[in-house]
């Protein structure tokens, strides 16, 4: 580990430490329980700035909207890139952005706690109890419920899949919509959701075929991914020589990172694109995506393609693709090559 990442895990040690304790989503008696459609403005707290991490926000932006339909959500996030992502998503109002860097911008980074204080919701939500930021900006702001995304009612032990970083802040946030004494709801999560237009998936459906230039089915492949979570060259490459092999019936596009990097050293067809949104609707045009757990595992989920998602070093109930016959692999168990076969003919083939 680096010294600058050994010094951000002691920040952020520190900073739980700190706030850890600060607020409980504790129900007011005075309140008097509004209707569901009294409920006007929400604020979502993730003050995170990855693709992946903000992607995994979509089922609970969802899950509000579908809870309170006449409400609109603000988000308070850090960098740029939610604007992009939440584009299409029609109720959302204002993206409180915290600078990537805040001690290089502290006057912005002031301005944005400042506008989140000035702003009056009827509920705040926090989606990750572990975040410090994310704690202290449901204090901060003005409400009058503040969900601190705690752990209520036995929501670990009654859903097997309450792990998932997705899913858990929306079973705690219906307990606590139950506290206030609305009925507990029990449907399905929803899957995350890019949203992306029939113009958008038109127009990549047009950059595939230019592509492949044939009229066989196409998959894609990700080889990239950050730290530990990046497979080796090697690792790829017999990968890749498998999937060549046992799917000579379609294309293999590589879609790459931005850093344009190829673990199999560009030996397939490759898209290369800085634009997200096209990203994912290029691999909204493929049949199957195949990649380490990554943002871009995290897009190819939220555009509703099959996923087989691979881990390594990252905790696969937390993180692994749900719906859309997506699959999760454990990479260190033996004959992982063979695996990714019999998961892509699960989906491409329904064996």
């Amino acid at each position: 580990m680096s010294f600058i990442k050994r010094i951000n895990v002691f920040r952020r040690a520190i900073m739980r430490s700190m706030t850890k304790n600060i607020g409980t989503s504790t129900i007011n008696p005075n309140l008097t329980l509004p209707p569901k459609d009294e409920i006007k403005r929400v604020l979502i707290s993730r003050p995170n700035q990855r693709l992946g991490n903000l992607l995994l926000i979509t089922p609970l932006v969802q899950e509000v909207t579908a809870t309170f339909p006449k409400c609109t959500i603000d988000l308070f996030v850090k960098g740029g890139l939610a604007p992009t992502l939440f584009e299409n998503y029609k109720n959302i109002n204002l993206i409180i952005e915290l600078p990537k860097k805040p001690f290089k911008n502290l006057i912005q980074y002031f301005k944005v706690w400042a506008t989140i204080q000035k702003q009056h919701y009827d509920l705040v939500i926090n989606v990750d109890q572990n975040s410090s930021s994310g704690r202290l900006s449901t204090r901060f702001a003005r409400a009058k419920y503040n969900f601190f995304g705690d752990l209520s009612d036995n929501n670990s032990t009654q859903y097997e899949d309450y792990e998932h970083i997705a899913k858990y802040p929306i079973y705690n946030f219906r307990s606590y919509l139950s506290q206030l004494g609305y009925e507990k709801k029990e449907d399905p999560i929803p899957s995350l959701d890019l949203k992306l237009t029939a113009l958008e998936i038109a127009e990549a459906k047009k950059i595939v075929a230019e592509i492949v230039k044939n009229g066989k089915k196409t998959f894609c492949i990700f080889t990239y991914a950050t730290g530990e979570k990046c497979y080796s060259a090697t690792w790829w490459e017999a990968v890749y020589e498998k999937l060549i092999t046992a799917f000579p019936d379609y294309n293999i596009i590589e879609v790459l990172p931005v850093e344009n990097i190829s673990m199999i050293s560009f030996k397939a067809p490759t898209f290369y694109s800085k634009d997200v949104r096209e990203i994912g609707a290029v691999i909204a045009n493929t049949e199957a995506f195949i990649g380490a757990d990554s943002g871009i595992m995290h897009l190819a989920s939220a555009v509703h393609t099959p996923t087989v998602g691979l881990f390594s070093v990252s905790n696969i109930n937390k993180y692994k693709p749900y719906n859309n016959n997506s699959i999760a692999l454990n990479t260190n168990t033996n004959g992982v090559e063979n695996a990714c076969i019999n998961a892509l003919n699960k989906i491409l083939r329904k064996i």
